[in-house]
């Protein structure tokens, strides 16, 4: 994921950038730049590839200058070349950006209508090319920067600086993370703590909504409203050689809220955002020509799996076996050789599901790999890769993993719908404006929920056993829950196919059950409402995990009710998964237990 970096500083700060980007590199990138005021003129060196290039060009061609801001870039729009690279410079306006700006086609037009030139195929280029347009009409800098705030949509994080205010680095969150550091004369500004290590252990965090400036001596931090706001200040303990868990209390938590950039960063590999279409997938497999697909993976990964399996089907017409790779590596399933197989791994190394690969490999298959680690094992022997680029995830409950394998898969599908030809064009841009639109919904969802969440948490935290429900696409959720609940705060909980609840479920069903229903207003919603009846009339209490349509069109009495926004049956799993993640969290932090590291678990299972 990509990194920025900002001083505002009283000693020449180009090499010093690149040293804070380099405690960042563990995030993945492709090309990298800075960018420095010296002299009254914004000066900058890009280049391609790892740091080390970086490093080259400014030995070559020293930067000089007090104030600087600096990048390191995954590719979302446009090529990861050095023309594409960060920072972006505009008429004494430099700008590096992580995250998506989800209109920046509509505003392209619109300066390019006004006569604006644009030299990149970043989305990254309409934030300068909109300050330089609202300056050029006689705004102050800071009324600029407020006016392109209000104008953009997307998650993104920006920092900012102007030609003509050589003391100043401006700051915005709406997304991805954002830290500011306080130092001696000098302030800071970083993707990471971890980044700000070397300069200060003085840190604030910017929420969702903040913009800054940052001075010699202080940040003036507001709303995008323009009214002041204060964020407290803490001491970090980053060290050089630690990925910093920021300002949550555990791995798990920062990963939850590390997706809307984890899947901005992974979406950017599949998508071309400007034509709204899915890019060039296949690699070794042809989609367009396979007569079937099977799928295998152990825990979240085998779950995310399942997902993709009504997205194959539905969007691909694509027939999808699929069983969990223990079970799939012993029942000597009869394979055509005019199907492929798909493996999903987060490690790339889990044993059961390498040991299916390789039985699928010895049939002739073609074989490709989901996986988060492109160097693993699963990688090394399939015939595709196709990362889910979620960087490291530390905690042993799968969150930003799993919902970066969700959208990798939907991506594929709506791909393999394409080749296929079973999705119109029209379609194809519809569901990828969806996929886009993801980033910007999940995190309005985390800021909303958390608090009925915890308080929700505190109540199930005092329960035995806990029942989940769901159809289509929420039944993989309704198990993903009960996973997630069961392995960080050792809850018995099982997830069923609501459906299935009238064969053997209902029979648990007391006053003393929750029984947490995820039911979108989908085209299953009322047949799940049936379901919910069927709970609310023995007594059972119901939280009800539903959408705005769905909370208007049940009167149930429910122990709690979580309403998310509508959203398109293509991208609903993945904004269902944050309020399970979220419940499981809160009840597991509740109760006590090791989060990060429950007990008997580990990250990559390794052997049988």
């Amino acid at each position: 994921m990509c990194g920025i970096v900002g001083i505002v500083g009283n000693q020449p700060v180009a090499v010093r950038l690149v040293d804070a980007l380099k405690r960042l590199e563990y995030r993945g990138y492709d090309s990298a730049g800075v960018a420095t005021i010296h002299q009254g003129k914004l000066e900058r060196r890009r280049a391609e590839g790892k740091l080390v290039n970086l490093e080259r060009r400014l030995a070559e061609e020293p930067l000089a200058g007090t104030s600087g801001i600096a990048h390191t870039r995954w590719a979302t729009h446009g090529a990861p070349i050095e023309r594409n690279a960060h920072p972006h410079f505009t008429d004494g306006v430099a700008v590096v950006h992580n995250g998506i700006i989800e209109n920046f086609a509509a505003i392209k037009n619109e300066l390019s209508g006004e006569g604006a030139t644009f030299h990149t195929q970043t989305d990254t280029e309409v934030v300068a090319q909109l300050i330089a347009a609202y300056v050029r009409k006689g705004m102050t800098n800071r009324a600029a920067v407020q006016a392109m705030l209000k104008r953009v949509t997307g998650a993104y994080a920006l920092a900012i600086l102007f030609e003509n205010e050589p003391g100043a680095v401006y700051a915005a969150r709406s997304g991805p993370p954002l830290a500011i550091g306080y130092g001696e004369g000098e302030m800071f500004l970083g993707s990471d703590a971890i980044a700000l290590a070397p300069f200060t252990n003085q840190i604030s965090y910017l929420i969702d909504g903040d913009w800054a400036v940052l001075t010699h001596d202080r940040a003036e931090i507001m709303d995008f409203d323009g009214n002041p706001v204060t964020r407290a200040r803490q001491l970090s303990v980053a060290a050089a050689y630690v990925i910093d868990k920021g300002n949550h209390r555990h791995f798990m938590e920062k990963e939850i809220y590390e997706q809307p950039e984890a899947i901005s960063h992974a979406l950017g590999h599949y998508i071309d955002f400007a034509e709204r279409k899915v890019s060039a997938i296949a690699g070794s497999i042809d989609f367009a020509n396979l007569s079937g697909l099977a799928i295998s993976a152990c825990g979240t990964a085998y779950l995310a799996g399942l997902t993709s399996k009504y997205w194959f089907e539905r969007y691909a017409r694509l027939p999808v076996e699929i069983d969990v790779a223990s079970e799939f590596r012993y029942r000597e399933v009869p394979l055509n050789a005019n199907s492929a197989a798909l493996f999903i791994s987060q490690s790339g190394e889990t044993a059961d599901t390498l040991a299916s690969l390789r039985y699928c490999r010895d049939a002739g298959l073609k074989i490709g790999a989901v996986v988060n680690v492109r160097e693993s094992t699963i990688a090394r022997e399939s015939d595709a890769i196709f990362p889910i680029l979620a960087g490291p995830e530390i905690g042993v409950a799968s969150t930003k993993a799993f919902t970066c394998q969700l959208s990798v898969l939907a991506a594929l599908a709506i791909g393999a719908g394409r080749q296929r030809g079973t999705i119109s064009a029209e379609l194809e841009q519809t569901l990828v404006g969806h996929l886009a639109e993801m980033p910007r919904i999940m995190s309005a969802v985390l800021n909303r929920i958390q608090p009925t969440i915890e308080t929700l948490a505190r109540d199930l935290s005092k329960c035995k056993d806990v029942l989940y429900l769901g159809r289509g696409t929420s039944y993989p959720l309704a198990m993903e829950g009960a996973l997630k609940l069961k392995e960080i705060s050792y809850i018995h909980a099982e997830g069923y196919a609501a459906g299935e609840l009238k064969h053997g479920p209902i029979a648990l069903i007391d006053e003393n059950m929750p029984v947490i229903v995820i039911a979108p207003h989908d085209r299953f919603f009322e047949k799940t409402v049936s379901n919910m009846q069927e709970v609310a009339a023995r007594g059972g209490r119901i939280i009800f995990i539903t959408d705005e349509k769905g909370a208007a069109a049940s009167d149930l009495p429910t122990m709690a009710t979580i309403v998310l926004p509508d959203v398109d049956e293509a991208i609903q799993p993945m904004i269902f998964s944050l309020p399970i993640q979220l419940l499981a969290y809160h009840t597991a932090v509740f109760m006590g237990t090791d989060v990060d590291q429950p007990r008997n678990l580990a990250k990559s299972v390794t052997v049988e």
